[in-house]
């Protein structure tokens, strides 16, 4: 199906575009045509989820693949836990879907708007230090590459491109389906709390390395942390879910309902943000609560902000943080929106911003409706004297020169960029800047 353009921003509303054509394939065979089409005229391609990326990793000036109809479960291999779904499932169905096997996801962010596609190919990751994000749980993936074939990567079908495919920031092809290593379904035991931050930041090696998944939020102008520790727990154990109303009052009511206000009032009246961070870090992180790990590692997200994040070697977070302090006190800035603060494991992905080392995340925010340039500008300038590699699909001004010394495999990666998309088919102005143009191969 084929359809004029019409206006498409992004969630955090930091992108917009008017695509060229829109359209929705149903199957493989359709997603092959668009591309070929595509192709034939010039065009360039950009399958788009559910638009959660703050960077332009996916603005599509030419077509836009809307790929809702590739989605569910493809097949499961119930003796290996290992699912295969469309590329256009969204996370948020994950819990339904994969009930029925007794199965879940190793490991989930904390956002569950986007499409598995768009959440693996940009590197979300969550947090848990001895965990690997999204992508390290893909062992299969089907996508259709620049001249309109299908190409199938597994462990044993194509296996040496499968750590580029695993996070290929859609740069490779357009992923049509992609199989999970699941684990079978397990419970969290969820325990947040305020604490003093410096005695946060003076364990936070400790705690991520030794708790299952620990992160905490920082409040700018206060001394206070709220901490997560959720630890794992097998199916069959006593559940005791937050209660309807204690959950109404600090998702919908607190995180959400009045945050929106504050945010609101703060942009235009700055003096209020540093006592209602004081009171927020009172309020917002004391509780304790076992359920499902879907409904524990999400967190509903209503305020609409604008993020940029960066990955450090672990062992340079303390200090990095302290420095952002020390700069948002210097500058005499009222920042209302936390600092959030979480790791996880290294892994041999070759564009994952933890490839190779143990990773610290320290991820900052504004308010959609301030902006966020200066701020975010002086605190890149901190992450990247600390070794620091941005989230792929959050705000950040890195291009090739910079990013390829902090890559190993970096290129490695565009040369599978340059075989699988000989043409430039699924480039974008973003992808140009962080890769740099595809390399065309005289035939």
């Amino acid at each position: 199906m084929t359809a004029t353009g019409a206006k498409w921003r992004n969630w955090g509303r930091s992108q917009k575009i008017r695509p060229a054509h829109v359209e929705r394939p149903k199957d493989t065979a359709a997603v092959q045509r668009a591309v070929s089409s595509a192709a034939d005229r010039g065009l360039h391609v950009k399958p788009v989820g559910a638009g959660h990326s703050f960077s332009g990793i996916a603005v599509a000036p030419g077509v836009l693949l809307d790929l809702y109809e590739l989605s569910g479960v493809v097949a499961v291999d119930e003796a290996s836990g290992r699912v295969t779904l469309g590329a256009g499932t969204n996370l948020f169905r994950l819990p339904e879907l994969l009930a029925p096997y007794g199965l879940a996801l190793e490991n989930m962010g904390d956002i569950d708007r986007q499409t598995i596609a768009g959440a693996t190919s940009t590197g979300t990751h969550g947090t848990g230090g001895r965990f690997g994000g999204l992508a390290t749980q893909i062992v299969a993936a089907t996508l259709v590459i620049g001249d309109g074939s299908v190409l199938h990567v597994s462990e044993t079908e194509n296996a040496e491109l499968l750590p580029a495919v695993r996070l290929g920031l859609g740069a490779l092809g357009v992923l049509v389906d992609i199989t999970v290593q699941c684990v079978p379904a397990f419970l969290l035991h969820a325990v947040e709390a305020s604490e003093p931050r410096e005695a946060v930041l003076d364990a936070y090696l400790d705690r991520s390395a030794n708790e299952d998944h620990f992160e905490f939020y920082w409040f700018p102008h206060t001394d206070v942390a709220v901490t997560k520790t959720n630890t794992r727990l097998p199916i069959d154990e006593a559940r005791h879910p937050r209660g309807r109303f204690s959950a109404w009052v600090e998702d919908e009511l607190l995180a959400n309902g009045a945050y929106r206000g504050i945010c609101a009032i703060g942009s235009v009246v700055p003096a209020i943000v540093p006592p209602v961070n004081r009171l927020a870090g009172r309020l917002m992180g004391n509780g304790e609560f076992t359920d499902l790990s879907p409904r524990v590692f999400v967190t509903d997200r209503g305020v609409r902000f604008r993020e940029m994040e960066y990955a450090l070697p672990r062992e340079a977070v303390p200090a990095a943080l302290r420095e952002v302090d020390a700069l948002i006190r210097d500058r005499g800035w009222r920042i209302s929106f936390p600092v959030e603060v979480r790791s996880a494991a290294a892994d041999g992905n070759w564009m994952s911003t933890a490839h190779g080392r143990d990773t610290g995340y320290i991820a900052v925010h504004r308010y959609f409706r301030e902006d966020p340039t200066e701020y975010f500008a002086a605190v890149e300038a901190i992450m990247r004297a600390n070794e620091g590699r941005p989230h792929w699909g959050k705000m950040h001004t890195r291009t090739i020169e910079d990013l390829r010394p902090v890559y190993p495999r970096f290129d490695d990666f565009v040369a599978v960029r340059d075989r699988l998309d000989p043409a430039g088919v699924f480039e974008n102005g973003y992808l140009r800047s962080v890769l740099g143009p595809v390399r065309v191969t005289a035939t």
